[in-house]
């Protein structure tokens, strides 16, 4: 078991910076040279509408995995502890008569 979230672990951390990098890779819309002058060129490699469409694809399997294993990592980490309660060791108060009206 600990093993599989050591795994997990780093597959979550390697989804995470793959993530941050394909963010950081896209440009926005006409943020290019020319689309500063209305054109409808593009400096991207792939050009202008097939650099998008693969980076959004990425970006979205990127964000579908980095879900996946964010719950994943919390189910394991759950079964691998003992599951208590925040308030287990905190002594309740006594129960007191309720205060009486001034009439």
């Amino acid at each position: 078991m600990h093993i599989l979230f050591y795994v997990v672990v780093t597959i979550h951390v390697l989804v995470c910076f793959f993530l941050i990098g394909i963010v950081l890779i896209q440009q926005g819309r006409s943020a290019d040279l020319a689309g500063a002058f209305g054109g409808q060129g593009s400096q991207t490699a792939f050009g202008p509408r097939a650099a998008a469409n693969v980076l959004t694809r990425l970006t979205t399997w990127a964000a579908v995995i980095f879900m996946c294993t964010s719950i994943l990592l919390v189910v394991l980490y759950e079964r691998s502890t003992a599951s208590t309660s925040v308030l287990q060791g905190t002594k309740s108060a006594p129960i007191s008569a309720p205060a009486k009206s001034g009439k």
